[in-house]
C-alpha cells in the first residue's frame, strides 16, 4: 500500500476566497488488482462489521452486453482484496443492497409470469463463506409494464398500470416499499415499512388518498422506533382543471403509522416548493429544500418549514432568497439568472441543529445519431452541473448559500460523474473528479471546473468553512490516480472521519481511502 500524507493549503482569491487555512487530509491507495469484468456498475458499497469492506458490482458480457450476474468483492482494513464471489443470477431488477449483522442483503424486483405478479425478493448471505438464500418480501398482481421502478425527477408516468419505489432513510435503519397498481377503474396504493432485519413493521392501504391525486415519493425519515414514517413527495392532481399559470402538482408530507395517515401540503400563494427533504430532530420536524416564484423549475431560494411532528401543523416557515454572493458565484455578470433542475443530494445536522445541505443541477438531453448502418438511434446524455451548498440556522434563517460551478456530461456510468460531500467541525467538503488540471477563475470571482478531455482524472477537494468561505486544492494528481474514481458512490464513515472510493478502468481496480485528520 502506498501511503501519502498531504496538507492541503488554501489559496486566496480576490473577492472570493478568504485568508489561507489548512485542510489536512491523508489518503491511502490500495493495491491495483486485475479484473476480468470490463463492463460493470457498482451497485453498493458498505462496511463488513469487522473493519473491512464489501462491494457489489453488476457485470455485463456478450456481443450485445447483457447483465450476467453480480461480483461481490471483500476487502480487509488494509484495502487488500480478500476474496471474490461470483453470484450468477440474471433476469432480476436490482433495487438496493445493504449489510446488517454480518449479512449481505440484495433486494430485487422480479416479474413472475406464471403467477402474473411482481415480487420483491431479498437474497441474503453471510459475508464469510458466501451462501445465498432467498426470501420473498411481498407480491403484487399486475400485468408486466416497462420500467416499473423508473424514476424521472420532473415527469412521472402513472398510466402504465404498475409503479413502485423503494426509499431508505439517511441512516438506513429501515425502508418503505410503495406499490401503486391500476387496472381499469380500480386502483390500489399500498405502503410497506420494513426494518433492515427485513422484518415488516406495518403496511398501510393508501388507496383512499389517491382518488384525486397520484403520489411520487422522493424522501423519507422514520421515528427512532420505526413506528412512524414521514414521506415527502409530489402529489399530481388527476381531474383538476388548471389555469395556464398553475402547477399540476404540489409537495406534500405524509405521516404514516400502522393505523392512520395524516397529510400536510406546502402551498403558499406565489411560492412553489421543490426538492423538499424531511428531517426529524429531537423535538420537532422540519422540511428544507428550494422554492420558485413561478411554476417551472427555476429556483429563487431556500424553503424551510417547521412542523409539529404529531399534527403536522406548520408552526413557522421561511423563504430565503438567494444572496447576491450566490448569484455572483453562479452567473458573474451574465444576464441569464435562472437556477433550475436542482436535485437534493445530502443533508447534515450539527449538535446545535444547524442544517447543511447540498444539491446539484441535473438534467437529461437526447439526440438522434446515425449508427452508420442507415439506422438512427436515440442517445441520452446525463448532465451533472453546478453544486449548491446551503447553511441554515436552527430557526431556518439562511446563513449562507454558495454555488460551485462545474460541467459534466456522460452517456455511461454516472458513478464517475457528479460529486460526494462530507461535513466535519462545521465545514463542508466536496470531492470532484475531473480531467481538468485546474479550475478556471473568471473575473477574479467565479471558480469553474470543466470536464476536460483526458482519460486520467485529478481529484479536487473544495471546502466551505463556517462562514461559507470557499477554497479548493487538487488533493490527488492524475499521475497518482491512474484509475478514475467513482466519486459519486463513496462509503462514508463519520465516526472515523474517512471516506472510501472505488477506482476502476477496464481490467484494473483498486480502493482509495481518504482520512480527515
Amino acid at each position: 500500500m502506498i501511503k501519502k500524507q498531504i496538507a492541503l493549503l488554501c489559496i486566496a482569491f480576490m473577492g472570493m476566497l478568504a485568508s489561507a487555512q489548512k485542510m489536512p487530509v491523508s489518503y491511502d491507495f490500495g493495491e491495483k488488482y486485475n479484473d476480468r469484468y470490463r463492463y460493470s456498475n457498482l451497485m453498493t458499497i458498505d462496511e463488513d462489521g469487522g473493519g473491512g469492506y464489501i462491494l457489489v458490482r453488476a457485470y455485463y458480457q456478450g456481443l450485445i452486453l447483457k447483465p450476467k450476474g453480480y461480483l461481490i468483492e471483500h476487502y480487509n482494513s488494509n484495502l487488500e482484496l480478500v476474496t471474490e464471489y461470483n453470484y450468477k443470477i440474471k433476469g432480476l431488477d436490482f433495487v438496493d443492497g445493504f449489510l446488517k449483522n454480518g449479512q449481505l442483503n440484495l433486494l430485487f424486483l422480479n416479474y413472475n409470469y406464471n403467477r402474473g405478479e411482481y415480487e420483491y425478493w431479498v437474497h441474503r448471505s453471510p459475508v464469510i463463506g458466501f451462501n445465498f438464500k432467498t426470501e420473498k418480501l411481498l407480491s403484487i398482481a399486475s400485468e408486466e409494464v416497462n420500467d416499473p421502478v423508473n424514476k424521472n425527477y420532473y415527469n412521472r408516468n402513472f398510466s402504465s398500470g404498475f409503479t413502485t419505489a423503494i426509499l431508505f432513510n439517511e441512516q438506513k435503519s429501515g425502508f418503505i416499499i410503495s406499490t401503486h397498481h391500476k387496472k381499469g377503474k380500480e386502483e390500489k396504493h399500498i405502503i410497506h415499512l420494513f426494518d433492515t432485519t427485513l422484518k415488516k413493521r406495518f403496511e398501510y392501504d393508501f388507496s383512499d388518498e389517491i382518488e384525486e391525486k397520484n403520489y411520487a415519493f422522493e424522501n423519507v425519515t422514520f421515528s427512532p422506533d420505526l413506528q412512524t414514517a414521514y414521506i415527502v413527495g409530489k402529489a399530481y392532481f388527476k381531474k383538476k382543471r388548471f389555469q395556464v399559470d398553475e402547477r399540476k402538482f404540489q409537495y406534500e408530507l405524509i405521516k404514516l403509522t400502522e393505523n392512520s395517515s395524516r397529510t400536510q401540503s406546502f402551498v403558499d400563494p406565489g411560492k412553489y416548493p421543490e426538492a423538499l427533504y424531511p428531517i426529524l430532530l429531537k423535538n420537532r420536524l422540519v422540511c428544507v429544500g428550494f422554492y420558485a416564484d413561478r411554476k417551472d423549475n427555476r429556483y429563487n431560494g431556500i424553503a424551510y418549514f417547521d412542523l409539529d411532528a404529531q399534527s403536522l401543523d406548520v408552526r413557522s416557515n421561511r423563504y430565503n432568497p438567494f444572496s447576491q454572493q450566490f448569484m455572483d458565484d453562479k452567473f458573474g455578470r451574465e444576464e441569464d439568472k435562472d437556477i433550475k433542475n436542482l436535485i437534493f443530494k445530502g443533508v447534515e445536522v450539527t449538535p446545535k441543529e444547524e442544517i447543511f445541505f447540498n444539491a446539484e443541477e441535473y438534467f437529461v438531453t437526447s439526440s438522434m445519431e446515425s449508427t452508420g448502418a442507415g439506422q438512427r438511434l436515440k442517445i441520452e446524455r446525463y448532465h451533472y452541473n453546478d453544486i449548491v451548498s446551503v447553511k441554515l440556522s436552527p430557526d431556518g434563517n439562511m446563513e449562507w448559500a454558495r454555488n460551485i460551478n462545474k460541467t459534466e456530461v456522460t452517456q455511461g456510468d454516472g458513478a464517475y460523474a457528479s460529486y460526494s460531500s462530507y461535513c466535519k467541525d462545521g465545514k463542508s467538503y466536496f470531492f470532484i473528479c475531473t480531467a481538468a488540471d485546474n479550475p478556471q477563475l473568471i473575473n477574479n470571482e467565479r471558480l469553474i471546473f470543466k470536464q476536460g478531455l483526458s482519460r486520467n482524472r485529478n481529484v479536487f477537494l473544495i471546502s466551505l468553512d463556517e462562514n461559507g468561505i470557499m477554497d479548493y486544492e487538487k488533493i490527488i494528481d492524475q499521475q497518482e490516480a491512474r484509475l478514475p474514481f467513482m466519486v459519486s458512490m463513496p462509503l462514508k464513515d463519520a465516526q472515523e472521519n474517512k471516506m472510501l472510493f472505488y477506482a476502476k478502468r477496464g481490467g484494473k481496480k483498486q480502493l482509495v481511502k481518504v482520512d480527515f485528520n
